[in-house]
């Protein structure tokens, strides 16, 4: 059974449904040798430090009004790092009115909820290629909640925060919760697309692949951005140091690799 936001329903104690996202984003860079390689990885461990990402996470969890329980963050050697939160029932009480809208959420606000037993989690992952000189940056967040709802509405900030060439996002509910007659509800709002939750100044700038599973509330979404301009691949010069020659390789190397990301699956 799916409800819209017109329905009210009386349910027989606390919303038992979870509601799991998880946000993953590749940022992809071109580095002619090892000095290159090293640098850009530095860099990376110092924009997406454990300091950094507890930051962001706290500010998801002030979107869907959590009360942050225990902190635990960890940078990793020779690079990478962990946040993990443990969220509960914020002190606030008042549900928003489109908790069930399918719409874009805010950037950092009141916005308030009923969840327990719900966590924020971040991992990073910079890796490279031995020989292509292609390097990468995966960051994969997940937001999983319990109460009155989706951790979608956390979206719009997890976008406008990391800067990103592909996105793979899912969504999906489990569990099930009972309304005072105990019929079992195994979700409780619509949601025909996670494309619906991106705002549209976002979407306008990713390809997007939806593959869903319906009757078994999974929601799938892919993106990868539309425009490529090779300066934004080139980590500490431009284009303008290379020959036409060197241009079309390193462009032809970085496009396969962001289509065998965004496809899953080896071209070459």
């Amino acid at each position: 059974m799916k409800l819209t936001h017109e329905q009210v329903i009386t349910l027989h104690g606390f919303n038992n449904l979870t509601k799991s996202l998880s946000f993953n984003m590749y940022d992809i860079c071109y580095t002619r040798n090892k000095q290159e390689r090293e640098a850009y990885l530095a860099y990376i461990d110092e924009q997406y430090n454990s300091d950094r990402l507890n930051h962001i996470l706290h500010h998801v969890s002030d979107i869907i009004g959590a009360h942050v329980l225990n902190t635990a963050k960890q940078d990793y050697e020779p690079q990478g790092a962990s946040v993990t939160l443990l969220v509960s029932e914020g002190p606030v009480v008042e549900v928003p009115k489109d908790a069930f809208d399918e719409s874009p959420g805010p950037m950092p606000s009141n916005v308030v909820l009923q969840l327990d037993k719900s966590h924020i989690t971040v991992h990073t992952y910079p890796e490279y290629h031995p020989d292509e000189g292609i390097s990468t940056f995966r960051a994969d967040i997940d937001v999983s909640t319990c109460g009155e709802i989706s951790p979608l509405k956390a979206l719009t900030y997890l976008i406008s925060s990391f800067d990103t060439d592909i996105m793979t996002l899912d969504y999906r509910v489990r569990g099930f919760t009972r309304d005072i007659l105990g019929h079992k509800l195994f979700i409780d709002h619509d949601i025909s697309s996670i494309q619906n939750y991106i705002p549209d100044e976002a979407k306008d700038l990713f390809h997007m692949i939806d593959v869903n599973v319906y009757q078994e509330n999974i929601f799938h979404t892919k993106c990868k951005l539309k425009q490529f301009d090779l300066n934004n691949y080139l980590f500490g010069y431009t284009k303008d140091k290379l020959s036409r020659e060197e241009q079309a390789d390193i462009t032809e190397k970085l496009k396969s690799e962001m289509d065998e990301i965004f496809y899953g699956k080896n071209i070459n």
